[in-house]
């Protein structure tokens, strides 16, 4: 079986242009004539020969490709001016299903969705990750196979699989690179252990990069700069700039967990400093403060429960965290002056005593102009955020460009190119 290849996801760009004529030095091919549906710039045939200069042969033969390999549908409702009617051509969300795996501390969710994100099938497991990902994804695996049969769905409709794991992630190898959560998967690569005799692409990212990609899906698509702040058992932020979502060098951005606070007493974090915002903020903190109170809580899921029955401990420690995490998120928004910051994980089920300290020091930290028209709002999709954000991810990918053309090459057994070039999906980046 031929491997799919790794892949660097680089920096997503989230608002990619589609190529227009005056971009397009050479014909426009399939994946390119697909980018121009996708973005509404184009849904019919003829709106494709204007945009992209080719001939009606031309555009019948991508427009056919595309049909064939299942991304788009014509249907005759566009009133024609003459000769054969006119077809709509639309997005065949429902052409193929990817697979999504959110793994966090203590529990990995589950998914099954179309090429538009929209969730067929979903369920969370309780699982031993200290073992390792190769003794606890294989019943993983298993059990996503069962969903797509559940579905209806055979093996051949799967087009892909996005994962979010809770660290940073060697995009290149697709494995966790200094995991404090998950130690025992570190430089382990995950993509053949998901893929097994599936040829597909596998991406895996840091769980809250792919908790921003989900707000893409939402009411929040046109915001170019967002703040995605994961607070759960640890703390992390997705950063949205100018339309790319940022992960840094080495792929490090956004651990706000471990930022020092200022007025910190020493208190040791789990990655080995001391005074993190995680160490006093964090779900991990918060659960370990209460059972030293006496309350009998194993995880911050717990702590928002008791929280939402009015423990005032519960609720004034949220508050506190909030609070935190709002001083050091501060600094953020002044560098960065977000339109939008996104609240997500287990404390926002608390959102009220959590984003009420919050806002209380974004506001009074941060400069007057980063915040005159800022936004602080709850989580789009709510604890489906990473599933959605997982879907999102690899379908981005495989609906490139340069991927359906790659795609397509195969399937028309194109042995003119280079084998690598024929598997190989389009890096989605900023210009």
């Amino acid at each position: 079986m031929r491997k799919s290849p790794l892949v660097n996801l680089g920096r997503m760009n989230l608002h990619a242009a589609p190529a227009g004529p005056s971009a397009m030095t050479r014909p426009a091919t399939a994946g390119q004539v697909l980018q121009l549906i996708l973005s509404g710039q184009a849904n019919s045939r003829s709106e494709i020969g204007r945009l992209t200069g080719l001939s009606r042969t031309a555009v019948t033969a991508r427009v056919n490709q595309l049909a064939v390999h299942g991304l788009i549908v014509e249907d005759a409702t566009i009133e024609s001016t003459g000769g054969r009617p006119a077809g709509r051509l639309t997005f065949n969300a429902s052409g193929g299903v990817v697979l999504a795996a959110s793994i966090g501390r203590s529990r990995i969710q589950l998914a099954v969705a179309d090429l538009g994100c929209s969730l067929l099938a979903e369920e969370s497991l309780e699982v031993d990750q200290s073992s390792g990902p190769q003794r606890c994804l294989p019943a993983v695996v298993d059990r996503l196979h069962e969903m797509l049969s559940g579905c209806g769905r055979p093996l051949a409709d799967v087009r892909g699989a996005g994962v979010s794991v809770p660290g940073s992630v060697d995009p290149m190898r697709g494995a966790m690179v200094s995991s404090i959560v998950l130690p025992s998967w570190d430089g382990i690569e995950l993509p053949p252990l998901f893929r097994r005799d599936l040829d597909v692409p596998v991406l895996v990212d840091k769980d809250v990069n792919v908790m921003a990609l989900a707000e893409q899906r939402g009411p929040l698509r046109s915001v170019r700069d967002l703040l995605m702040v994961k607070a759960s058992t640890g703390i992390g932020v997705g950063i949205v700039s100018g339309g790319a979502l940022q992960r840094g060098s080495l792929s490090a951005a956004g651990e706000l967990g471990h930022i020092p606070i200022w007025d910190g007493t020493g208190v040791l974090c789990r990655c080995g400093q001391t005074d993190c915002l995680e160490a006093v903020a964090g779900g991990w903190a918060i659960v370990r403060a209460l059972q030293e109170l006496g309350r009998d809580v194993r995880h911050v899921r717990d702590v928002v429960a008791i929280a939402a029955k009015g423990d005032p401990e519960a609720l004034g420690m949220i508050r506190d965290a909030g609070r935190r995490v709002g001083g050091v998120l501060s600094a953020a928004v002044t560098l960065l002056n977000p339109e939008v910051v996104v609240i997500g994980g287990d404390l926002a089920g608390a959102y009220e005593p959590f984003v009420a300290g919050l806002r209380e020091t974004v506001y009074q930290r941060s400069t007057a102009l980063s915040t005159r028209q800022l936004r602080i709002v709850a989580a789009t999709f709510g604890e489906r955020q990473g599933l959605v954000g997982c879907a999102a991810m690899i379908n981005q990918w495989i609906t490139s460009g340069r991927a359906v053309d790659a795609a397509i090459a195969d399937r028309e057994g194109d042995h003119h190119r280079p084998r690598s070039l024929r598997c190989l999906p389009e890096p989605i980046v900023s210009g």
